[in-house]
């Protein structure tokens, strides 16, 4: 711990858990802007300490509220990041120019012919063998495939430069 820590807010050459930390540099280095961010100011601080292991109550402690109110913070940030992960996806699979919806019941062996299939009429190369098509999905797909049965509707989009993107599909298959 660090007892020299009398944090006033000013982010510059603070310390924090005996580490120096210039949350300002840090996070211009890191390109925020919060002008464009999902992250409010406070969020992108709190992930950019706890990235770097600082604990909640140092944190609390240096930004002047409660541990309770840093682990909000934090769940929250967490939370749109992944909702920016998520709408990312969304948005490269709309724009991916080949598709390939896998339906319920479907061998998970049967999958790279479906893909292979769509991006040939697509003038698309792949970039995966298909065991590691199988596996991307597989991993991908999470519990929406269990073993070899695909268990809930997925669709497989590759870009043109032949990336795969899997997504779990709302439709009935």
């Amino acid at each position: 711990m660090d007892d020299t820590d009398t944090s006033n807010g000013d982010a510059e050459g603070e310390r924090a858990d005996g580490v120096d930390v210039d949350i300002d540099a840090l996070l211009d280095r890191a390109g925020f802007d919060p002008e464009t961010n999902v992250l409010t100011r406070r969020q992108a601080e709190v992930l950019l300490l706890r990235e770097r292991n600082v604990r909640q109550t140092t944190i609390a402690d240096r930004i002047g509220t409660s541990r309770a109110n840093v682990s909000s913070i934090e769940a929250s940030a967490r939370t749109n990041v992944e909702k920016a992960r998520e709408t990312i996806a969304f948005a490269e699979a709309l724009s991916a120019p080949v598709t390939a919806e896998v339906e319920v019941g479907t061998d998970l062996y049967d999958v790279p012919k479906l893909v292979y299939d769509a991006c040939d009429a697509a003038g698309v190369k792949v970039n995966y063998t298909a065991p590691d098509l199988m596996k991307a999905v597989s991993d991908a797909a999470g519990d929406a495939v269990q073993g070899r049965e695909v268990r809930e509707p997925i669709l497989v989009g590759v870009t043109s430069d032949g990336n795969v993107q899997v997504r779990r599909s709302t439709a009935d298959g």
